[in-house]
């Protein structure tokens, strides 16, 4: 009963402050431990992502050290292509009508636009000074032939009395003579008279072929002088064929060869005719480069049955020229310009190689190549002003041919 009592005592003994404190030590040991796990948690994490960002950017600058191009393959060119060149359509046949007489207009029969047929009467011209020289001519000629007619009676007279030795041959011979020269006299007067003739039968003008009256430039009362020679002698009329129309156009020297009569197509477009096509015939050139502007002239004849088509007019010519099949077709954008040469920069086993290239023509957005690359090569689009042979590069983008535009 008394030791019992004595351990009683000695739990009693232990003070509570002190299993309290106790407590309290282990937890704040644990969380400092934790802590500072933390810490060091922390501590790792940032070295690893520093380690991670030294390791990327070790890849990004090595990879900017190796720049990435985009690359396109030349294209053929096709068999034919077609070019648009400017043209002037003009009359089959068109002629300005001239009076060949002079005189006063009597009066007209055919305005602008109206249709006329070959022999139509067009206009008349008064000319009364040719009338009486005509008058004229004419009593010349009688007189002339009753001279002649004298003339031919005496000498057959005296051809009769020379066989009868009536008269001396000196006489026959005089006779004869002057029959000679009235011959002459009254073939000059018929000649005189035949011109006269002429020239009042000009008091009509007709029209020399089938067309339109495109002009008229005279009208009733008005002076007419006859020819063209001088500016102050101004046509009557204006006439133009136009079932069948020319249109010519100047095709540059660089097409020349491709420009056949008869084998190259035409087709001709205007403005007013949105959509629509006429075909026409390549039937002459001038074959000849004119110095001047290094064109060759071209004709293309048009047929226009219905008058659709108006002379004077400005078309477009559709020409397909046929093409060298040794050429090539590249975007312009794929050109470098160093000095007095064009190159391109290719692609060849991840390095680039500068290459001097021969262009053809100009398309535009495209260039024709016609030496100095093949269809299978890499051309190097956009290039940089610091792109050079050697350089490593890396594809990251292929176009194809048939995009290249």
């Amino acid at each position: 009963m008394q030791t019992q009592s004595s351990e009683q005592i000695a739990v009693e003994a232990v003070p509570p402050q002190n299993e309290s404190l106790h407590s309290q030590s282990r937890r704040a040991w644990i969380v400092a431990g934790l802590v500072t796990l933390a810490a060091a948690g922390a501590l790792a994490i940032g070295i690893r992502s520093r380690v991670q960002a030294e390791t990327n950017l070790g890849a990004v600058t090595e990879q900017m050290a190796v720049p990435s191009v985009s690359v396109v393959s030349p294209k053929p060119t096709a068999a034919s292509q077609e070019i648009i060149l400017p043209g002037n359509i003009q009359p089959f046949v068109t002629s300005p009508i001239y009076a060949r007489t002079d005189g006063y207009l009597k009066t007209w029969y055919f305005d602008i636009g109206a249709h006329v047929k070959t022999g139509d009467l067009l206009a008349i011209i008064q000319t009364p000074e040719v009338d009486e020289q005509l008058a004229q001519a004419r009593s010349t000629l009688a007189t002339a032939q009753a001279n002649l007619k004298l003339s031919q009676i005496t000498r057959e007279r005296y051809q009769s009395l020379l066989a009868k030795h009536a008269v001396a041959e000196q006489d026959f011979d005089n006779a004869n003579g002057s029959f000679a020269a009235n011959q002459a006299i009254v073939d000059a007067d018929m000649a005189n008279v035949r011109h006269y003739e002429a020239l009042v039968s000009f008091e009509k003008v007709y029209a020399p072929f089938d067309g339109v009256i495109t002009a008229r430039n005279t009208d009733i009362g008005d002076l007419i002088n006859s020819g063209s020679s001088t500016a102050a002698k101004t046509d009557l009329f204006d006439i133009s064929q136009t079932r069948t129309l020319r249109v010519y156009v100047n095709v540059p020297e660089e097409y020349s060869q491709g420009v056949r009569p008869g084998q190259t197509p035409a087709n001709i477009t205007l403005a007013e005719f949105p959509g629509k096509k006429f075909p026409g015939k390549l039937v002459r050139t001038s074959e000849a480069i004119n110095a001047t502007t290094r064109t060759l002239l071209t004709e293309v004849d048009l047929d226009n049955p219905g008058a659709t088509l108006l002379s004077g007019s400005y078309a477009e010519v559709h020409l397909q020229i046929p093409t060298q099949n040794s050429t090539l077709l590249l975007p312009v954008s794929s050109l470098i310009f160093r000095g007095d040469k064009l190159q391109v920069g290719v692609v060849k086993n991840g390095k680039i190689a500068i290459t001097d290239v021969t262009p053809g023509h100009d398309f535009g957005d495209q260039i024709e190549v016609v030496a100095g690359l093949k269809a299978k090569d890499q051309v190097v689009m956009n290039p940089p002003d610091s792109l050079v042979s050697g350089q490593e590069v890396k594809i990251v983008q292929a176009t194809l041919p048939g995009d290249a535009r």
